[in-house]
Formats: structure tokens, C-alpha cells, sequence
């Protein structure tokens, strides 16, 4: 079993940060639950506090995630439609782009958010797209920071198990 567990925790660990970058996957989520699967190994380290205590930062980061593109379209001067347009451009983007479509999405679409229905002037248009573009490096940055400590703490963990599983 602890093998299996082992397992599971690497590949949520791993799909974790790539949910970092990839809107579509649960990071954060993904991560806190191999830390969980290792802590269920016989042999694990990890400890209920740290299990707590990553569940909640956890929770902070997912909660944060959906307040911060808000945030800076607003604090940029956005609107409800460049917000929108946004998050349409970040999977319009990563289909249609890859990648690459990832950065260039949700800037190109809050643009075209802001320029469709509020009429704004272009100049004021691309300050809103910035500000997505800078919510998204912001969001993407702390899912990453979260999701590579939760991985060490899985790859310490998993490798204690496996060195006494041998």
C-alpha cells in the first residue's frame, strides 16, 4: 500500500505545479493531496500540523487565486467585461496557443473585454490587460512557491518510505 500511496503522492505532486501554470488543473489542490497520500505512508514524517498548516495555506492560495484577478483588473481600472475577457483568453489562449497562449491570453482578452463594451480608448484598454496579465504572474507565482514546497516535502517523505520499504 505504501507503494501505491508513494505513488499517488508524486503524481499529485507533480500535476500540482503543473496546475500552477495550467488553469485547468487544481494545483494547489492537486499538491496538498499528495501531501496527504504521503502522510498516510507508514513510514512518513510528515506530521498533522504540517498537514494543517499547508491545508491552510492551501485554502488561502485557491481563495486568492480567484480574488486577485478582480483585484488588479479594478486596481488597473477594469471593468466586470475585462475580467471576463480574461479568464475567456487564458483558455482561448492555452487552446488555441499552447503554452505561450497562457501569457498572451489573458491580456488579449481583457483588451478586448474592456475595448467591446466599455468603449474605453486603447491606451486605457492595454493598462487593464497589464493588470491581468500581472494577476496572473502573481497568482501563478504563489501556486508555484506553495506547490514546489509541498513537492520537497512529498519527495523527502516518498523517499523515506521507499528507503525503508528496501
Amino acid at each position: 500500500m505504501d507503494i501505491l500511496l508513494s505513488i499517488i503522492a508524486i503524481v499529485c505532486g507533480i500535476m500540482g505545479i503543473l496546475g500552477a501554470i495550467l488553469p485547468i488543473i487544481p494545483g494547489t489542490l492537486l499538491s496538498f493531496a499528495g501531501m496527504v497520500c504521503a502522510y498516510f505512508c507508514t513510514s512518513s514524517e510528515l506530521s498533522v500540523n504540517q498537514l494543517w498548516i499547508w491545508g491552510a495555506i492551501s485554502i488561502v492560495i485557491i481563495v486568492l487565486d480567484y480574488i486577485l484577478p478582480g483585484y488588479f483588473s479594478k486596481l488597473f481600472g477594469g471593468s466586470k467585461a475585462g475580467i471576463i475577457g480574461a479568464t475567456i483568453g487564458v483558455l482561448a489562449g492555452m487552446i488555441f496557443m499552447g503554452p505561450i497562449g497562457i501569457l498572451i491570453g489573458p491580456f488579449a482578452g481583457a483588451v478586448i473585454g474592456e475595448l467591446l463594451t466599455k468603449k474605453q480608448p486603447l491606451d486605457k484598454a492595454l493598462v487593464v490587460g497589464f493588470g491581468s496579465l500581472l494577476s496572473f504572474f502573481v497568482g501563478t507565482g504563489l501556486k508555484l512557491i506553495a506547490g514546489g514546497f509541498m513537492m520537497y516535502y512529498i519527495w523527502i517523505d516518498v523517499f523515506q518510505a521507499i528507503k525503508d520499504i528496501w
